[in-house]
């Protein structure tokens, strides 16, 4: 499975990114969704996620700015960033979880990050 992720820019404080992550197949066999972002200098932490029921989950820097969703035709899922602060500038990661019951272990895959830039 492959992810592609895209949307990332810069953008002014305030304004709004959506990022986008295309999966090459299915996205029903995954059990989540989600995107990370790594600020420079600072490690790889969760976003947003969004499980296969459709629960979802967010950082809490980002509640209420952020907005994650799947469309499950297009096997992609989304990001709409609102409120952009300087502080949400990092790479920005797709991910998705597939749990394996013949091992009982999460796999994980990635998209290649896309650069989203926020100035002051």
């Amino acid at each position: 499975v492959q992810l592609q992720a895209s949307g990332g820019g810069l953008v002014q404080a305030g304004g709004s990114l959506r990022l986008s992550c295309a999966a090459s197949g299915s996205i029903f066999s995954f059990n989540a969704l989600g995107w990370y972002r790594q600020p420079p200098g600072k490690q790889r932490d969760v976003v947003a996620t969004i499980t296969s029921s459709g629960r979802v989950d967010y950082q809490d820097s980002v509640k209420g700015r952020f907005t994650i969703s799947r469309d499950n035709v297009k096997n992609t899922v989304y990001l709409q960033m609102n409120g952009l602060e300087p502080e949400d500038t990092a790479v920005y990661y797709c991910n998705a979880k597939r749990f394996d019951g013949r091992d009982s272990t999460f796999y994980d895959y990635w998209g290649q990050g896309t650069q989203v830039t926020v100035s002051s």
